[in-house]
C-alpha cells in the first residue's frame, strides 16, 4: 500500500502530507464501499469502512478518522442523522456526503448541516481524491487556527503566572478546559502556591470576563456580619445599618464570587451560602423578597476537606456543590524547573520598582535556591529574593540572607492528598489512599468505563490526552496503550 507522501497516481494531483490518514467510508452498498476502498487505499490514506448509521458513529467515536465520506440513504441511522450526533458530540471531522441523487436541494441541505462537500454516484475517482486532498487540508488549517488561538488565549490569562513545568502545564490546560463553562470550581493547594492567580485567570478566560470578580476572604467573615456581607442589607434593618448595602453574591451578579480559603468557613455560615448556590437568589437583612443572582463560584482552600468532612467542620452536601471541577494547584517542590524563572522575575521586578540597576544571583545563590523545598512556595521565594536584593553587596547576590534556607530542606508532606483527577474520598472509616494510588486508580476506572479507549479516558478524567500517556508512563501503565 502507497503512503500518503508519496506521489499520486493521478496526473496534477499530490497526496497530502506525509502523514497517514484515516478515511471512514460509511456506505450500504457493499459494491461501493469496495471501490471506494480500493482507490482511497491508492491515493495513499487508509480506509475503514461502516456498513450503517449507528457503526459510522461508533467507529467515529472510538477511531481517530481525519475524513468521513458519507452515503445519505443508510440504514438505522441515516447521513442527516450521523450529522446530527457528531455535531451535537462535538466530533469535529470533515464529512463529504455521497448520494445516488442528484437533486440539487438535497446537496444545499448538506452543505447547510456543514458537509465539506457533495459528491454524487457513480463517483469519479480524480474528483474524489481532489476533494479529500482539500477536505484534509482545510481540517488541518482549521486545527491549526484552533491550536494558535488557544495557545494565544492560554498567554493573555495565564499572563501572571510563570512557568513551564509539567505540572503547571498539566494545571493550566485542566484550567484551559473548564474556564468557559459555569461549572463551579474548587481550587486546592498549599498556602503561597497562587490559588488567586488561577482563579482570576479562570475568570478572564470565561464568558463572564466583562463582569465583575469579586474576591472574599472566608475566614474573616464573623457570624454576626455573615449575611450582611454575604448578601447586603437594607436602611435601617438593625442597629448602624444607615445605608443600603450591596452584598458580595448580588456584587458578582453576572460575574464570578471568589470563595477563598472556603475551608476556614463558619460552619453556620456555610448553610448560608449552600442555599444561595443551590438556588441562585438572595435575600437582603430587612427585605421580604429574594432576588434572582446570576454568578460562578470559584472556591479556595489549603485545607484537607476529607479530615474536615469527617470531623464535622465542613458540610459535605456544600463541598460536593463547589467541588464540581477540582483544580490542583501544584506546590513548588514539585515545580523544579520553575524555581530559577521565577527567583529571576522577582529579582528583575525588585529592581524595575524601585529604580534600581538590574540585579542577578549568582551561581552558589540560585544553587541554594534550587536545593530548598521551599515549604511556604512561591510566597516564600518572593520574600527570600527581596530580602537579598535589600541585604546585597553589589549588583551580584552572593548569599542569600535568610535563616531557613541551608541546603535542602526537611520533606515535605502535602497538605491535600488529591489532584484534580481524582474523585476526593468522602466521608468514610477506611484509610485514605496516597495521591499517587488515588490517581492510579482513578485513571484504571476511567479507561475501564471507556473500554479502553484513551480519548474518552482523558476527558472522563477531565485532562488532556498527552497529559494521560505521561500518567500511564509514571504509573507503569503503558498497556493500556496498546488496549
Amino acid at each position: 500500500m502507497q503512503t500518503a507522501e508519496k506521489s499520486s497516481r493521478y496526473p496534477g494531483i499530490k497526496a497530502t502530507g506525509t502523514k497517514k490518514y484515516h478515511v471512514l467510508i460509511a456506505d450500504d452498498d457493499e459494491t461501493s464501499r469496495r471501490v471506494i476502498s480500493h482507490f482511497v487505499s491508492k491515493m495513499g490514506y487508509t480506509p475503514h469502512l461502516a456498513s450503517d448509521g449507528e457503526e459510522c458513529i461508533k467507529k467515529a467515536e472510538e477511531e481517530e478518522m481525519h475524513v468521513l465520506l458519507l452515503d445519505i440513504s443508510m440504514p438505522k441511522k441515516d447521513g442527516f442523522d450521523v450529522m446530527n450526533h457528531l455535531k451535537e458530540n462535538n466530533i469535529t471531522l470533515p464529512v463529504i456526503m455521497v448520494t445516488a441523487s442528484h437533486e440539487i436541494p438535497l446537496a444545499v441541505k448538506c452543505i447547510k448541516m456543514g458537509a465539506f462537500e457533495y459528491l454524487t454516484k457513480p463517483v469519479s475517482i480524480e474528483r474524489l481524491e481532489i476533494v479529500l486532498r482539500n477536505a484534509l487540508s482545510g481540517s488541518q488549517l482549521q486545527h491549526q487556527v484552533i491550536k494558535l488561538q488557544k495557545e494565544l488565549k492560554s498567554k493573555e490569562v495565564f499572563h501572571h503566572i510563570i512557568g513551564k513545568s509539567p505540572a503547571i502545564r498539566d494545571t493550566m490546560e485542566q484550567a484551559m478546559q473548564v474556564m468557559e463553562t459555569d461549572l463551579n470550581v474548587l481550587i486546592l493547594g498549599e498556602s503561597g502556591t497562587g490559588k488567586e492567580l488561577f482563579a482570576q485567570a479562570l475568570h478572564n478566560g470565561s464568558k463572564r470576563k466583562n463582569g465583575p470578580f469579586i474576591s472574599v476572604n472566608c475566614a474573616a467573615i464573623s457570624n454576626d456580619l455573615a449575611d450582611s456581607l454575604l448578601f447586603g442589607h437594607v436602611k435601617g434593618s438593625f442597629t448602624g445599618a444607615n445605608n443600603d448595602h450591596t452584598g458580595f453574591f448580588e456584587q458578582a451578579d453576572r460575574g464570578t464570587i471568589f470563595l477563598d480559603e472556603i475551608g476556614d468557613m463558619n460552619s453556620d455560615i456555610q448553610a448560608k451560602v449552600l442555599r444561595a448556590l443551590q438556588e441562585h437568589k438572595i435575600r437582603k437583612v430587612g427585605e421580604k423578597a429574594e432576588k434572582t443572582v446570576d454568578f460562578r463560584v470559584i472556591s479556595a482552600t489549603n485545607r484537607d476537606f476529607s479530615e474536615a468532612i469527617m470531623n464535622n467542620q465542613f458540610r459535605e452536601d456544600l463541598y460536593f456543590r463547589l467541588e464540581e471541577f477540582p483544580l490542583f494547584i501544584p506546590p513548588l517542590r514539585d515545580r523544579d524547573e520553575d524555581i530559577k524563572q521565577l527567583a529571576k522575575h522577582f529579582l528583575d521586578e525588585f529592581a524595575s520598582a524601585n529604580n534600581l540597576e538590574p540585579l542577578q544571583f549568582s551561581e552558589e545563590a540560585m544553587a541554594s535556591l534550587m536545593e530548598y523545598g521551599w515549604p511556604g512556595n512561591i510566597r516564600e521565594l518572593k520574600n527570600a529574593v527581596q530580602r537579598a536584593a535589600v541585604t546585597r553587596k553589589s549588583n551580584v547576590i552572593e548569599l542569600l540572607h535568610t535563616p531557613r534556607i541551608h541546603g535542602k530542606s526537611p520533606s515535605q508532606q502535602p497538605v491535600l492528598q488529591k489532584k484534580a483527577e481524582e474523585c476526593p474520598p468522602a466521608v468514610q472509616s477506611s484509610p485514605l489512599l496516597s495521591l499517587e494510588d488515588h490517581e492510579r486508580e482513578a485513571i484504571l476506572k476511567a479507561c475501564d468505563a471507556s473500554k479502553g479507549n484513551l480519548t474518552r479516558t482523558a476527558k472522563m478524567l477531565g485532562i488532556g490526552r498527552a497529559t494521560l500517556y505521561r500518567k500511564l508512563d509514571k504509573f507503569q501503565l503503558q498497556h493500556l496503550k496498546n488496549g
